[in-house]
């Protein structure tokens, strides 16, 4: 089609699951920025997928990592283009059982542990380097300085292990569904504050 925008699909046939939030995100954008929209609707996602692929309609949509990982299954993935809008507030993140409150901390603690290494140029590689940092905020993320890790009920190095072993927040999106993976998943939102982004951390101390 040409386009470059969701903005730019004004009458298109858009191929989207039915009974679904997706479908009524769709309809708010399109109703938001005074576009006209032909809704073309499937009962699973595959049926959706399946539709698009055959012609039905001229895009589809679904979650931004779902629109990633249905283009790999194409016969021709770089034929397709993932557009840049996100048009709805409806983010993925861990989750833990309600009432768990250590099992919370700690993953809430490793994500931030994971942030703050990407912020401060902690990488998988330069971990042990790092041991070695005069930095206050390098030192209490691995462990040199203060008992932060006790405090959660681990050991002091708990952080310099868990980067040592899968990297800091970026390294872990870049291989997993970033740049370095087959999904190559832009950053976005999910860069840090500090690049436009809304990963944030608070510091460890």
């Amino acid at each position: 089609m040409g386009v470059k925008s969701a903005l730019e699909l004004s009458d298109a046939a858009v191929c989207v699951g039915q009974g679904t939030t997706t479908e009524l995100n769709l309809a708010d954008y399109f109703r938001a920025n005074k576009m006209k929209i032909k809704t073309v609707t499937f009962a699973t996602n595959d049926d959706v997928v399946k539709a698009y692929e055959a012609g039905r309609c001229d895009v589809f949509t679904t979650d931004a990592s779902g629109l990633y990982a249905e283009r790999m299954r194409f016969a021709k993935p770089e034929d397709h283009m993932v557009l840049p809008e996100i048009i709805s507030k409806e983010p993925l993140g861990p989750s833990v059982r309600h009432g768990d409150d250590q099992w919370f901390d700690l993953v809430k603690w490793v994500h931030y542990a994971l942030v703050s290494a990407e912020e401060l140029g902690v990488t998988q590689k330069a971990v042990d380097d790092a041991l070695k940092s005069d930095n206050p905020d390098v030192k209490r993320l691995v462990g040199t300085e203060g008992n932060y890790g006790e405090q959660l009920g681990l050991t002091k190095d708990w952080a310099h292990r868990v980067i040592k072993h899968m990297g800091n927040y970026g390294e872990v999106f870049d291989r997993n569904i970033g740049d370095g993976s087959p999904l190559k998943i832009a950053r976005g939102l999910n860069a840090l504050w500090s690049k436009g982004g809304l990963q944030y951390a608070p510091p460890i101390r």
